[in-house]
């Protein structure tokens, strides 16, 4: 009996582990595209792309990208519930419209070097990459957007301004996954402009918003207080 206990207080202690369901929505939506979107699709192009060069040594963080948003979401499951939910809304939302976009857009890129000037270790993992990644539904960048979500979770967090190192270390991590997405010729200047955007965009009703409400309420003075004044 006791491991059933323990199993069932293990259950509700992380009931909230249910968000992590939206994995079941998100990615059958997402193969399908990369399989359906494979040609007469809208190709996004800056003039500014073609002045950027391509240098493979980005692809560390770029793959850094997929430990740091496990590492952030963890983090705030294991210890912060509320920053949880906030996190995970500000994710899932941004990544639905991803996804609508990519249906009823589809886009995709003609960036990506055919020839490659030098031979190393890291050119062999963006081939690898390539091979792997589709260079369509790009718009907006998910690596972008999902980035500095964490970083707003990060910096919103009180117990995680306490340890500034954490923080500034995340935060040069997320910039250089930004600048890793470019550089490896994986998205147009477009798609992280329209990341940066949105994530602005929806930073308003999942953060700055809920900041407001609670400013407005400790401003508020206590119901006592207006019964006395009467």
């Amino acid at each position: 009996m006791m491991w059933r206990e323990q199993a069932a207080d293990l259950l509700r202690k992380y009931r909230h582990g249910w968000v992590f369901s939206y994995i079941l929505i998100y990615l059958p939506w997402f193969f399908y595209l990369e399989k359906q979107v494979t040609k007469n699709y809208h190709v996004i192009h800056s003039a500014i792309d073609d002045e950027i060069p391509f240098i493979e040594y980005f692809i560390v963080p770029y793959l850094l990208w997929f430990v740091f948003i496990a590492v952030v979401m963890l983090y705030f499951f294991f210890t912060d519930v509320e920053g949880f939910y906030k996190l995970a809304k500000l994710m899932f939302t941004g990544m639905t419209i991803f996804l609508i976009i990519s249906t009823l857009v589809p886009n995709g890129l003609n960036i990506r070097p055919h020839v490659f000037e030098r031979d190393n270790i890291f050119v062999d993992m963006v081939k690898l990459l390539y091979r792997a990644d589709t260079p369509t539904n790009v718009m907006p960048s998910i690596h972008v957007y999902n980035s500095l979500a964490a970083c707003i979770a990060i910096y919103e967090s009180k117990a995680l301004q306490k340890h500034r190192a954490v923080c500034m270390g995340a935060y040069i991590l997320a910039a250089l996954i930004i600048l890793a997405t470019m550089f490896l010729k994986q998205h147009s200047v477009i798609d992280v402009s329209t990341a940066i955007v949105m994530v602005y965009m929806l930073y308003q009703f999942f953060y700055a918003a809920e900041g407001r409400r609670y400013s407005e309420r400790r401003q508020r003075p206590p119901k006592a207080a207006m019964l006395r004044n009467k």
